[in-house]
């Protein structure tokens, strides 16, 4: 019997301990990630289509969405690096989690702009309809998988909010267009 107890305990605490790496990988890597993610996605959404809804020209909404992503990046790096030192909160490496935040942050931004290196403005357009689409179905799913976030409601979230980002530059873009 004392030979069950021993592995019974040791498993518990082989899960304690696993549940801690667990919550130290989401802490430390999947929550920047993840912040990085839904801030490049979002915030890159209103200029790049507000860029391309005035000009008609894809190649600019590509160089605008590429300030963008690269800007964010650079911003999301620095304000998680600089936030905290993870001395306090167990956030882990303040450059590691910045790093994490503004490459992911970059390709948030970078996903939906790719499609306007396309020449045809339609084609383009509906190829990143798509990527923005896919974007936030992934940030939902991430949210959904690490976060345990329930799934209907971090879509709407998710959903909602890039939604109303998104419309807002398509706004700005007809708006800056009119004669």
């Amino acid at each position: 019997m004392a030979s069950d107890e021993l592995v019974e305990g040791r498993e518990a605490v082989l899960s304690e301990a696993d549940q801690k790496t667990n919550h130290d990988f989401v802490l430390q890597k999947v929550q920047p990630a993840l912040l990085g993610l839904m801030d490049g996605s979002v915030s890159t959404l209103a200029p790049l289509f507000a860029a391309v809804g005035v000009t008609h020209r894809p190649i600019d909404g590509f160089f605008v969405g590429l300030a963008a992503s690269v800007g964010a990046g650079i911003s999301m790096g620095l304000a998680e690096s600089l936030s905290d030192d993870g001395a306090v909160t167990g956030r882990g490496n303040p450059i590691m989690r910045g790093a994490i935040t503004g490459l992911a942050t970059m390709l948030g931004g970078m996903l939906h702009t790719l499609p306007f290196l396309i020449h045809d403005l339609s084609m383009a357009l509906h190829l990143a309809y798509a990527v923005v689409v896919f974007e936030l179905f992934a940030i939902a799913f991430i949210r959904y998988q690490f976060m345990k976030s329930p799934l209907a409601q971090t879509v709407g979230q998710v959903i909602i909010g890039g939604g109303i980002v998104f419309a807002i530059g398509l706004w700005l873009g007809k708006l800056g267009a009119a004669p």
